[in-house]
């Protein structure tokens, strides 16, 4: 980490610069909604932001705590709930647009995760908080966006339970087993930003922070993954940073 940004900061405007004006985002709280909200106020006004719980497109004045905070329904062009939430999301005409934004304890080289256990699911290491509507984002909206810390414990060959799907076991498996949208499209780690192959599906370091290396993204991965075209991520600008610390979360609720 660079004594002028963290890594945190560097991951949500990674992210950010990702989502257009034309995007819907399905986010939880925490880094996705820094994301969103530092996205929103800089390159992408016209972007909609919702909540699981219900509420389309708010304000976003303050940065909400959980998706159920009150202050997510601020302003809100249409308040449900979690049935309004989902069905919009699998919606014919709304679903493509839809870029749900998730994370895991594990990925593995095709964008699959693991949020439900580490070992054995009958006798785990550790018993995780499983899906909650992780599943279903990644198997319906048009495309995902994963934020992921970059350790070789959690980039691994082979995940100990798939909770949501990527792109399965690569090329056209995914929609062969009849998912019809795309899967995961960027993940957005602690060392840079990985995408996947359009043919193959395989993950591939796109661009790497400018304090680490390829070599460090590949030391830290459990599978081969190719990073000889990598480039440079540009370094958040000062108007990116000024955004995100004084008007997405100026009391540092999330980045402390």
């Amino acid at each position: 980490m660079r004594e002028d940004y963290s890594d945190m900061e560097m991951m949500a405007i990674a992210c950010a610069r990702r989502i257009t004006n034309q995007d819907v985002v399905f986010c939880g709280t925490g880094l996705p909604l820094l994301a969103a909200m530092t996205a929103k106020m800089t390159h992408a006004p016209h972007c909609v932001v919702f909540f699981e719980t219900g509420a389309l497109d708010p304000q976003l004045e303050e940065l909400p705590l959980s998706v159920a905070d009150s202050r997510v329904m601020q302003g809100a062009s249409h308040l449900g709930g979690l049935a309004d939430a989902f069905a919009f999301m699998q919606n014919r005409f709304t679903g493509p647009r839809v870029v749900g934004i998730l994370s895991g304890a594990q990925i593995d080289a095709y964008g699959n995760l693991n949020s439900t256990v580490i070992g054995d699911y009958e006798r785990p290491t550790v018993r995780l908080p499983g899906s909650g509507g992780a599943c279903d984002v990644a198997s319906f909206v048009g495309h995902t966006f994963v934020f992921m810390r970059h350790e070789r414990r959690r980039f691994v060959e082979r995940l100990d339970y798939v909770t949501s799907p990527g792109w399965l076991d690569g090329g056209d498996s995914r929609q062969r087993r009849g998912l019809p949208r795309r899967g995961s499209e960027a993940v957005f780690t602690t060392l840079g930003v990985m995408r996947f192959d359009p043919q193959t599906r395989r993950m591939y370091l796109s661009t790497y922070y400018e304090n680490s290396s390829p070599e460090e993204v590949q030391d830290n991965t459990g599978f081969e993954i190719e990073v000889k075209d990598a480039k440079v991520e540009k370094p958040p600008t000062d108007d990116e940073l000024n955004v995100l610390r004084t008007k997405v979360d100026p009391l540092h609720l999330i980045l402390q």
